[in-house]
């Protein structure tokens, strides 16, 4: 699957400006809100509480790490975006930034977060904001997103992080506490984006990125999604009841996972024909519900700090 040639970028007119906004969308801010989310989330649950402005401060440097791990990702993959459908408006392939002002942002963005966050938080912290920067970019994006179909397995962990930065931002430890929530993401990502590959197949096709959906095809992606969810509702339950977990953290979780896995499994049951009759119905619910499934389940982990003595086990 791979090819040295893909990443030879096509001529592009660069803009004589490229506007805040553009900059902005280099830095992914649907995913950056996402990495925010959760290493607020972990922040918030890690024993002892943290002040204020440390907690704040945390947060600014973690959502710039996300930044530049989207900004790298970008400028790598500008080639790849400039010829699938849902990505060749953005501003690199679109010609608005030029790869090199997004490379500079990019690294500006990742030392400044790290080196921050060492000298506000702690260095453990700062570790592992690092670490995910790297994985992102190197591991992820440089090698596993155009070599093996287990791009979205092991490429998932980068995603799956920044809880147990927010954590380890109060304590300077990652106890299990904190792989759980790890656990989580990452359990979460296959299913999560093996549903969205169902049904923008030919993007991955055209690029050439070897999604499962591209090297196994559609029967085994839908096989490997409910195997995986299966995984996903084991974790699930395992942070009910854990320190981060509680009572109300079980009936959340049994709920949401009798959800996911009825939608996994209905689209394990599905032919091609059956998805192209209804315009992947099922697919896309799987994908929307895992969005609602995530928040929800670390909107409960903050619930349950908030309860105190009366929730928790």
């Amino acid at each position: 699957m791979t090819d040295a040639s893909l990443h030879i970028p096509a001529p592009a007119a660069i803009a004589d400006e490229a506007s805040l906004r553009d900059y902005w969308q280099l830095l992914k801010p649907r995913l950056m809100s996402l990495s925010v989310f959760t290493a607020l989330v972990g922040l918030l649950v890690a024993p002892a509480g943290v002040h204020p402005f440390l907690g704040a401060t945390s947060i600014l440097w973690i959502a710039l790490g996300a930044g530049a791990s989207g900004a790298l990702n970008m400028w790598f993959d500008a080639d790849i975006d400039r010829v699938m459908k849902r990505t060749r408006k953005r501003p690199i392939p679109s010609g608005r930034v030029a790869p090199s002002d997004a490379l500079a942002l990019g690294l500006f963005l990742a030392v400044l977060s790290t080196v921050m966050l060492g000298l506000t938080a702690n260095w453990v912290a700062a570790f592992w904001l690092a670490f995910t920067i790297f994985f992102y970019t190197v591991i992820y994006s440089m090698w596993l997103k155009r070599t093996t179909s287990w791009n979205t397995v092991i490429g998932g962990l980068a995603g799956a992080f920044p809880p147990m930065i927010g954590y380890a931002a109060v304590t300077g430890g990652t106890p299990v506490e904190a792989w759980l929530m790890v656990g989580l993401i990452f359990m979460w990502t296959p299913p999560h984006f093996w549903a969205l590959a169902l049904f923008v197949k030919m993007d991955y096709h055209t690029a050439r990125i070897p999604m499962l959906t591209v090297t196994h095809g559609r029967d085994e992606t839908r096989r490997q999604a409910w195997f995986w969810s299966i995984g996903l509702a084991l974790v699930s339950l395992g942070t009910a009841v854990s320190g981060i977990g509680g009572p109300l953290t079980l009936l959340v979780a049994v709920i949401l996972n009798a959800v996911f896995l009825k939608g996994a499994w209905d689209m394990w049951h599905r032919t091609d024909a059956d998805s192209e009759a209804d315009g992947h119905a099922v697919e896309k619910g799987l994908f929307k519900w895992s969005l609602v499934y995530l928040f929800a389940h670390f909107a409960v982990f903050v619930v349950e700090v908030a309860l105190g003595p009366w929730g928790g086990w």
